[in-house]
């Protein structure tokens, strides 16, 4: 098994490799700084909810609540931003740790099931998002420097939420491969009996996974009202679905019990690869695709991966 997961993990580092020499081949444009900077920039939401997911996945778990968690944290956020970035950015991922924090009691403590627990939660989070902005967007104040994350970029280049957002990657890394907690957290996907009756604290890793995802899912919320100038208590929707795509494509077994961060950071930047690519195709005038036909291709491309990742994984089953 760890060779399926490590063809697994390989193959979508190869199909990001193989689509960014697509573009840099085919597109003009495609490598200037302005695209790499744009795709980063945005892209960094959708990086640290997966990573956050993929560690709930490696317990066997599932957070459907990331999305609408984002979204109420970007309102959060962006009511606080007349404080400035230090008190809007704590507030937003408090937003987030709150969400986790519920999650975590619910499914660590009343032990319900992850998918009925968090799909609460997601409903939750979206009625207090629409509370609390009255169900219109909440506009930042400008005049602070809460947008200075959002929108600025280090040496004119790379956005610094994707910098945070590496800061969170290192994060889950170390604490999968190098601690303790990691290796529970992946016992529990593995065999949550066995790894209790080890003596291992599983229930202090569930209740940190679910903390960490919530954490991130605010973190992510942040993101979108920092450069987007606005909390958006409707934005999020489907959030968790690509989240839950990214880990799948990195190789994680839904299932549990084994996975890689790295992996994941790799799905969540294919997929938003594959969006930029289609918006160049648009932009060359081949054909003309809606937002609704892009969400059909992405959904087609990512059954395409799972499906060369199981072929690849056959002949490491059979040794």
């Amino acid at each position: 098994m760890p060779g399926v997961l490590r063809q697994g993990h390989l193959s979508v580092w190869v199909a990001l490799a193989v689509l960014i020499l697509f573009g840099v081949l085919r597109y003009d444009n495609f490598a200037s700084a302005y695209n790499l900077s744009s795709f980063l920039g945005y892209n960094s939401m959708f990086v640290v909810i997966s990573v956050g997911m993929c560690l709930v996945i490696m317990t066997g778990g599932i957070d459907l609540s990331v999305g609408t968690v984002a979204a109420l944290a970007s309102v959060v956020a962006a009511m606080l931003s007349p404080q400035g970035l230090i008190v809007a950015l704590p507030g937003g991922v408090a937003a987030g740790l709150l969400a986790g924090a519920l999650n975590a009691g619910m499914i660590a403590g009343l032990r319900l099931p992850p998918f009925m627990a968090t799909l609460a939660t997601m409903l939750a989070a979206k009625g207090a998002a629409l509370s609390l902005s009255d169900n219109r967007t909440v506009p930042v104040d400008w005049a602070s420097d809460f947008t200075a994350l959002g929108m600025n970029k280090v040496a004119n280049l790379l956005p610094w939420t994707i910098l945070v957002a590496l800061v969170v990657v290192v994060f889950a890394w170390v604490v999968v491969q190098r601690t303790s907690l990691g290796r529970t957290v992946l016992a529990i996907g593995g065999n949550a009996e066995a790894a209790h009756l080890m003596g291992l604290k599983t229930r202090r890793a569930e209740v940190f996974v679910y903390l960490f995802s919530g954490a991130c899912a605010g973190l992510a919320g942040v993101f979108l009202a920092s450069g987007y100038g606005a909390g958006q208590p409707l934005e999020g929707a489907g959030w968790e679905l690509a989240a839950i795509a990214a880990v799948v494509v990195g190789g994680t077994l839904l299932t549990g019990g084994m996975g890689s961060v790295p992996a994941t950071v790799a799905g969540a930047l294919l997929f938003g690869l594959v969006f930029n690519l289609l918006n160049f195709e648009n932009g060359r005038g081949t054909f003309s695709l809606s937002a609704d036909w892009q969400s059909v291709i992405r959904g087609l491309f990512l059954l395409i991966v799972i499906l060369l990742q199981a072929r690849l994984g056959r002949p490491a089953l059979k040794s």
